[in-house]
């Protein structure tokens, strides 16, 4: 800090200079730290959806799985994965990837489609199979359909907690850095400033002095 004061300019220009930087590091200090309770009350907020649909999505899968058991124990592990294979092979499921802004964090937006289908789309043999076998493909398709959910919302907790700790360290750096530094210059300046106002206005009275005794003088 020493080495900073000696290269600093004491003079008024650099003063009022100063005297804004100040300004601006406080205002954007200000906007920080709201930003920072912004991206705080998103990020709860997506961390409550997001836990919901997790509860959601598991219980959804484990009904799914129930039934796929018991479908296996009907129709035989053989039959199951060739219909698995077929309405794998008759699947039209897309996931498309875009991104939205919130407070200056990237967040992922998952748009599927195709994830939801009837009978007839799911690619299997209606007579072989069972009612079963429907309602477990079912809910595995919707329970896909919240597991993109899940992702997205995880995503945007994952992002909204990288730009908080982000701006959490520019409001420290400007709370307990940048801008006790800068005060410290301008109290500086303002030192060196008094103190040649004060060494002028000696100078100024000693000339005044030497005046008066010559006028005596003569």
């Amino acid at each position: 800090m020493i080495l900073v004061l000696l290269n600093v300019k004491p003079t008024r220009m650099e003063l009022l200079k100063l005297r804004k930087r100040i300004e601006l590091a406080r205002k954007g200090h200000k906007l920080l730290k709201e930003k920072r309770d912004a991206l705080f009350s998103e990020f709860y907020k997506e961390m409550k959806f997001a836990k919901q649909l997790r509860s959601e999505t598991e219980s959804l899968l484990g009904t799914a799985f129930e039934s796929l058991a018991i479908s296996q124990a009907r129709l035989g592990l053989l039959n199951l994965e060739t219909f698995a294979e077929s309405a794998s092979m008759s699947s039209q499921a897309e996931l498309n990837i875009l991104e939205k802004n919130i407070m200056g964090a990237k967040v992922p937006v998952l748009r599927a489609s195709g994830i939801k289908r009837n009978l007839l789309e799911r690619g299997y043999s209606l007579i072989s199979s069972n009612s079963v076998l429907d309602e477990s493909a079912e809910k595995f398709e919707s329970a896909l359909e919240k597991i993109v959910s899940l992702a997205e919302k995880e995503s945007a907790v994952a992002r909204l907690s990288f730009e908080i700790a982000s701006t959490k360290r520019k409001v420290n750096s400007l709370e307990k850095v940048i801008i006790p530094n800068l005060e410290m210059i301008k109290k500086y300046i303002e030192q060196r400033l008094e103190e040649r106002e004060r060494e002028a206005f000696y100078s100024m009275k000693k000339v005044k002095a030497k005046k008066e005794l010559r006028q005596c003088a003569f």
